[in-house]
């Protein structure tokens, strides 16, 4: 997959981008004082493979003159029907308000009703307020199964 949003390139993880989206991640959480957890919470950007592809999921990539500046990805989950999960839809600050994060949602969304998902789900803190804000305005609804340890929110819709 190759997008286009007002010159940045979406696209798919590659094995080159391991590191770089995990640079992505670090660095977004370290400015919300929330830690880095390649053990547990962030095992599966360093594992891309095994958690997002092997699945039947995706893992995108953000470039901006070919520098990563953002990740989004999702993957079937089995709580609810036909479910997925969004997960590491970051941004560098440099690259935030300018309808960015919107696009991405509206992709991630589109894809994954093309794809024959019913529900998506979304973990996330309250600390990203900006990214709660997006969620609730595109209509995710709150929810209580909240299983990622920093997080203290989640949020499902219905396609």
């Amino acid at each position: 997959m190759n997008q286009f949003y007002q010159g940045f390139l979406i696209r798919d993880w590659q094995r080159c981008d391991r590191n770089l989206a995990a640079n992505v991640i670090r660095q977004v959480l370290a400015e919300y004082g929330l830690p880095w957890q390649p053990e547990t919470a962030d095992r599966d950007v360093m594992e891309v493979e095994s958690a997002y592809l092997q699945p039947g999921g995706e893992f995108w990539v953000v470039e901006f003159q070919t520098k990563v500046v953002g990740t989004a990805a999702y993957y079937p989950i089995s709580k609810g029907n036909k479910a997925v999960e969004i997960r590491k839809m970051y941004l560098l600050p440099e690259v935030r308000g300018k309808g960015l994060g919107k696009y991405l949602l509206q992709r991630l969304e589109t894809t994954i009703g093309n794809r024959g998902f019913q529900e998506i789900w979304i973990e996330t803190a309250s600390i990203l307020k900006e990214a709660v804000l997006l969620y609730e305005k595109y209509g995710y609804e709150p929810a209580t199964e909240v299983e990622t340890q920093r997080c203290d929110l989640a949020y499902v819709k219905k396609l």
